[in-house]
């Protein structure tokens, strides 16, 4: 069985066009899934007797505001079907899920996906906000100073503005 799901899950990476490669433990696959907030989101995929276990990373361990990221993360739970977010013993920020063996087919690896994508891309620039403000604030002054690009700033545009009182020039999220 374990087999088999392993097969199936393969299959899918590959029919869906999902770049994966084998992991480092047994029965593990290591698979890129393309963001739109972030630009990829790495999730570790382990096939064992016990099932399906999917861990994807989500962001570091916040540089401050710890009690707002999780508080967050632990309201997003409540809405996340079959999944939860986690940390580790660093403080990084992971959504995992399960499925049993036999659950492993085209349809629950689709919906898995698509929860795992969605939650670990759609809320990336709340959780950057909530967790590296004072970081970001003190690269969008840098950039404005030195007269550098903001284009990797531009999604937090008028949060920065608003929390500097700094605005960007013309021509600052151009390359």
């Amino acid at each position: 069985m374990v087999r088999d799901a392993y097969r199936s899950l393969v299959g899918y990476l590959e029919q869906s066009g999902i770049s994966h490669e084998p992991g480092a433990r047994e029965g593990e696959i290591v698979a890129e899934l393309p963001g739109e907030k972030k630009l990829k989101t790495v999730v570790s995929l382990v096939v064992s007797e016990s099932g399906l276990s999917a861990v994807a990373f989500v962001i570091r361990n916040p540089d401050e505001n710890h009690e707002g990221v999780y508080r967050y993360l632990l309201g997003k739970n409540l809405r996340l079907p079959g999944a939860a977010y986690a940390i580790d013993k660093s403080g990084d920020v992971y959504v995992t899920a399960r499925l049993p063996l036999s659950a492993v087919d085209e349809e629950s690896l689709d919906a898995l996906f698509g929860v795992l994508l969605d939650a670990a891309d759609s809320h990336f620039n709340e959780l950057l906000a909530l967790g590296f403000l004072s970081s970001m604030k003190k690269e969008w002054e840098w950039r404005i100073d030195r007269g550098e690009s903001l284009r990797n700033l531009t999604a937090f545009r008028r949060l920065l503005e608003q929390e500097t009182g700094v605005s960007a020039p013309a021509g600052a999220f151009e390359d």
